[in-house]
């Protein structure tokens, strides 16, 4: 079960959600004295974070600009507006030493199935995905037409471990995707050296991590692909809207033309060669295949196009992120220091190679036989003190929203085997998932150092009382039975 609390609201401060009056009055009477706002006590935060997404003026000027220049959608693609904003956000992501040829799209989802059919992965292939992400990382390769191998993860970072990549390839591997997740960054080195040996994909999925880097070079850009969303909860959000960033022109064509139709990228719309220009005959044969509906084909392909709305609300939201991803940086770095003042808590390591911070969710672990509590009850009880938090991911192989065999789709309805779950075992994911990992929400880190405070305290009175927790558990357990 997961718990959140809405930044764009006060906070909710009413005791275990759901739960009646009557059944909550009964429950508290069996439970010793406590200071608790999940059982009626005062919260310790009860001014509301700051919500997000942000918008003033530049936002609506960009969309009325928009409106008024009848380039609404994605076609023809890409849009002044959508170029515009991937040559901007590939600018500011590349970091100090990578060219990449960007490519806009209508969400963060379907980058990651065209960043598969553009490097020609489908049927019979496999791809290898953490089994700590969000559900779209292994929906990805069966929507593509290969079978996702999911893998455990470093238990000190929560990224993909590269031991458990190297156990998991087969002749069939065809890929790695690795995710950057709760303020860390995976192994990149190691990830990219297993590729070269293996002579594999690597996609970076990048969607928790705009603005991240390492060794001096923003996330994305090491593998042949780096994937990026703009949904309205992301650090760099237009409502929606996704970028693929390519390590080659030819990956970005093959990238573009499944975005766009299966039409022919534009920059080689001309059927003449090399930047030569078209004889007469052959700017007649051009107009004459146009106006008769026929189009120079490249692949096959869907429309995934990014709306003209949506990158021009990507580039005013450009303007704003680096001083955002500064503020967060500094409260971060602030909360670190902090939370080794609390029993039971453990902060992910973090590797030197990781230089610059940028995160969607910010994940600690708790040792829950040390705090004296599990995640979801700490979480729950957070929540009720104010704090915004979740318990996060669940586990890909137990994950509710990831149900391949509930599908009609014709890898596992042809290969049902390759999604029997059953006998996987995963620790490092499942103990994360399960009972360590809590989420803060991003707002926490745009509070200043009182909004940190807070957290601290509301964290440390969970532990003070986390007997209680325990306690309330059983009771309710019991009521439940009854």
């Amino acid at each position: 079960m997961v718990y959140t609390s809405q930044t764009t609201s006060k906070p909710t401060v009413e005791p275990l959600p759901r739960l009646p009056t009557a059944a909550l009055a009964m429950l508290t009477a069996q439970l010793p004295p406590n200071e608790l706002a999940v059982f009626g006590h005062t919260p310790v935060r009860s001014q509301p974070y700051p919500q997000w997404p942000i918008a003033d003026a530049r936002d609506l000027a960009a969309i009325t600009d928009v409106v008024q220049s009848g380039r609404w959608g994605g076609a023809p693609f890409p849009g002044p507006q959508s170029a515009k904003f991937a040559r901007h956000f590939a600018a500011m992501q590349k970091g100090q030493t990578s060219e990449t040829f960007p490519v806009p799209m209508m969400n963060g989802t379907v980058t990651l199935e065209v960043a598969l059919r553009a490097a020609n992965i489908g049927w019979g292939d496999e791809v290898i995905v953490p089994a700590y992400t969000f559900q779209a990382t292994g929906t990805a390769p069966i929507m593509a037409g290969a079978v996702p191998v999911i893998v455990d993860v470093d238990p000190q970072t929560y990224c993909i471990s590269p031991a458990a990549i190297e156990a998991a390839i087969t002749e069939r591997t065809r890929a790695i995707i690795p995710v950057h997740l709760g303020a860390q960054v995976a192994d990149m080195d190691a990830i990219m050296a297993i590729a070269d040996r293996h002579d594999l994909i690597v996609i970076e999925d990048c969607a928790h991590a705009h603005g991240a880097q390492w060794r001096g070079r923003g996330v994305g850009t090491f593998g042949h692909f780096g994937s990026f969303s703009f949904q309205s909860s992301k650090i760099l959000t237009a409502g929606e809207g996704g970028i693929l960033l390519c390590q080659t022109q030819a990956l970005a064509d093959r990238a573009t033309s499944i975005v766009d139709c299966g039409r022919l990228p534009s920059a080689k719309v001309k059927i003449t060669p090399q930047n030569s220009e078209p004889s007469e005959i052959e700017q007649l044969l051009q107009h004459f295949l146009q106006c008769g509906g026929q189009e120079p084909g490249f692949s096959l392909g869907s429309n995934y196009r990014m709306s003209e709305f949506q990158a021009a609300m990507g580039y005013v939201a450009l303007s704003r992120f680096e001083a955002q991803r500064q503020e967060r940086e500094a409260m971060l770095a602030y909360l670190e220091t902090r939370l080794a003042d609390v029993p039971g808590v453990r902060v992910l390591r973090r590797d030197r190679r990781h230089t610059q911070r940028s995160f969607y969710r910010y994940i600690f672990a708790l040792e829950p036989e040390q705090f004296g509590a599990a995640h979801e009850e700490v979480c729950l009880a957070l929540h009720a003190e104010g704090i915004p938090c979740t318990t996060g991911y669940a586990a890909l192989h137990r994950y509710a929203l990831f149900q391949p065999l509930r599908s009609h789709l014709p890898v596992p309805s042809l290969l049902p085997e390759k999604f029997d779950y059953s006998n996987l075992s995963l620790p490092a994911a499942e103990q994360a998932c399960e009972q360590a990992a809590i989420w803060l929400g991003e707002s926490v880190f745009r509070a200043g150092e009182q909004g940190i405070e807070d957290a601290i305290a509301a964290l440390k009175k969970v532990q003070r009382n986390a007997p209680i927790l325990a306690a309330a558990k059983s009771a309710f357990l019991r009521m439940a039975e009854k």
